[in-house]
């Protein structure tokens, strides 16, 4: 059977792109689908225009606090639009780039909605009208939305979630966000930064739920404790009515008025109207597409990655996915290790993460060891006067594997890629007590983490 294509990708976010870009490259005829904005999630309303914001407020926090390093500084001026602006430059530079990239190796860009019309073929819906197009192989990598739940109601102004969030169209003096999250977390640095009071409202028994406890603890003292955040844990927001005010009603019976109110509460996929159910593939109660660790879907030559698979949500993950995918797709046998896979949170200081948690690993029945290393002894980090924040390593007392490492403190989001070398090479703390770091850096916590993890094990 001849094809119009090698593989079509429905979906031209980070995973799409990624995987379009390394299709080319192995040699695979290859056409990518996009309804929307080139760039998807990630581009055009989530990583990169919020990391634009973060570094506004990132800026004014340096700003308010460089009299600790004897620069005085007049009184500062926020420029709600100028800002705004800056970061919707930049979305739209990278998507111009990232389209670009590919026009330029050949990829054929199909504007429209896809969806499977049947086994190896593409339905898409333009403005012109319908297209049908056929394919070795289809990636599914349509990504995923804000989900918003029972009782809520959005009108993308007073009660919005991140998509409207990052064009900071205007700055609540009380905002409430919903979800104590990484999208919560960096969404209250921001808007505290420029000035706004913020009410942080957590369904679940404990404050960022997610991240491993100690980390989670001191994120807390540093992150919410000195600034304008009032805190609810174990709180459903279970009505929120737009308006002037925003009326939120709470589970334990407190009503709250507020000026807006900003729904993180995770992201559902975007699954419905791909035809999936009609070629026998069932997703899971969430929507998700069960794939294996090939990218594989149970329906032969259909692949799937990025958020659609629910695996890991990030968009760096996504585009490891979508490389995997094309690999196998080449008949060049790949996998995912999610274990090794790093994640970062962009609050000032920073957060970063890879591996196990210390709850997790002991629920993998691991013997677990921790140690933890503090910024606050680091030459560097005392001289920049950034000296809150730790290091905690998660290891096998049996073997000394390390299995996570966990970074709250400057620059976290570059300093957690040494630990994912490590775990993905399935290092153990006897080796990387051997490593020497340039000093004085950052990096150096982690030495001596390794080195106390070390220790442990031969004391013990």
């Amino acid at each position: 059977m001849s094809f119009d294509f090698d593989l079509i990708i429905i979906g031209a976010g980070v995973g799409g792109h990624g995987a379009a870009l390394h299709a080319v490259e192995s040699g695979l005829k290859t056409a990518i689908v996009e309804g929307a904005e080139m760039g998807g999630t990630c581009i055009n309303r989530g990583c990169i225009p919020s990391k634009a914001l973060l570094a506004a407020s990132g800026r004014l926090r340096e700003l308010q606090h460089s009299s600790e390093l004897g620069i005085q500084v007049g009184s500062l001026q926020v420029n709600r639009e100028a800002i705004a602006n800056h970061a919707a430059q930049v979305v739209e530079k990278i998507r111009a780039d990232m389209t670009r990239s590919l026009e330029k190796l050949g990829v054929t860009i199909l504007r429209g909605r896809g969806r499977l019309a049947g086994p190896q073929t593409v339905e898409v819906q333009e403005e012109k009208g319908s297209q049908t197009y056929t394919a070795r192989d289809v990636i599914l990598a349509t990504g995923s939305r804000p989900f918003v739940p029972p009782g809520i109601q959005v009108d993308g102004r007073t009660v919005f979630t991140s998509d409207e969030a990052v064009r900071l169209e205007w700055i609540p003096e009380r905002l409430a966000i919903i979800g104590s999250g990484y999208i919560g977390q960096e969404f209250a640095d921001v808007y505290t930064a420029l000035g706004s009071q913020v009410i942080l409202i957590e369904a679940l028994e404990t404050l960022m739920p997610a991240f491993d406890p100690d980390i989670a603890r001191l994120a807390q003292r540093v992150l919410i404790k000195p600034r304008q955040i009032q805190t609810y844990v174990g709180v459903l927001a279970k009505q929120v009515i737009p308006g002037q005010p925003v009326t939120i009603h709470l589970s334990n019976g407190e009503t709250l008025q507020v000026d807006g109110c900003l729904v993180a509460a995770g992201r559902i996929p975007v699954s419905e109207g791909l035809g999936l159910a009609e070629l026998g593939v069932v997703t899971d109660k969430r929507g998700f597409v069960p794939v294996d660790s090939r990218m594989a879907t149970e329906l032969p030559h259909l692949w799937a990655i990025g958020d659609v698979t629910g695996k890991m949500m990030l968009a760096h993950a996504a585009a490891a996915q979508g490389r995997v995918a094309v690999e196998n797709i080449c008949g060049r046998p790949a996998y995912m290790d999610y274990l090794s896979i790093p994640a970062a949170v962009f609050t000032h200081p920073e957060m970063g993460f890879v591996g196990l948690t210390e709850p997790q690993a002991k629920a993998e029945g691991y013997s677990v060891g921790t140690v933890r290393t503090y910024f606050g002894g680091n030459s560097k980090a005392i001289a920049a006067g950034e000296t809150e924040g730790m290091v905690k390593l998660v290891f096998d007392k049996e073997t000394g594997l390390l299995l996570g490492s966990h970074i709250f403190g400057p620059h976290a989001a570059d300093l957690i890629h040494e630990a994912a070398q490590a775990i993905a090479r399935r290092a153990t703390v006897q080796e990387l007590a051997r490593l020497v770091h340039v000093h004085p850096t950052l990096a150096e916590t982690l030495e001596e983490a390794y080195r106390r993890a070390a220790h442990s094990l031969t004391a013990a």
